[in-house]
């Protein structure tokens, strides 16, 4: 084709106005799986900050409490008539999961810390977004409540297991 003062032709322009769509189009799609990656992220630190706060509280006040899980996140406890650990509802008010979030978990209907900050009960909870295959766990395992955060390996349809939370460098 022939060009016109110096400019550019037809298919030429064509052919970059398609280059750029494919690179806004890739920066769209990578962006949408980085956000839903920092969101379970945030979502799993919580996870681990609430039971920190709650072992803490239990053992300052020198009183047993309980927190329960749900899609909304932390909360009172369910059952056992124990006292919330409320110091730790208040700060996590961001829910866990919901929304894009989901969480799956063994954990028993009520987690209780004793008045020495132990905790008397333990699970996986397992963590996962639209938008991003990576999957996040955090084990507690008793009496200590060692909390391990990590890359979840098991299958989606299974309940949570332990064992197929691996370590993650990357945490």
């Amino acid at each position: 084709m022939k060009r016109c003062n110096g400019g550019y032709s037809l298919p030429e322009l064509l052919v970059a106005m398609a280059v750029i769509g494919l690179l806004v189009g890739l920066a769209f799609q990578s962006g949408g799986e980085t956000l839903a990656r920092q969101r379970l992220e945030a979502a799993a630190r919580r996870l681990g900050l609430g039971i920190d706060k709650a072992r803490s509280e239990a053992q300052r006040q020198g009183q047993p409490c309980g927190l329960s899980l749900d899609a909304r996140g932390w909360g009172p406890p369910q059952s056992d008539g124990l006292p919330p650990c409320s110091r730790s509802l208040e700060s996590l008010k961001e829910p866990i999961g919901g929304g894009d979030l989901r969480l799956s978990h063994n954990l028993p209907a009520s987690l209780r810390f004793s008045r020495t900050g132990l905790v008397l009960d333990g699970g996986t909870v397992v963590l996962s977004s639209a938008g991003t295959p990576l999957r996040r766990c955090l084990v507690m395992a008793l009496p200590l409540g060692v909390v391990r955060l990590g890359r979840y390996r098991g299958d989606p349809l299974a309940p949570p297991s332990s064992g197929a939370c691996e370590p993650d460098p990357s945490l």
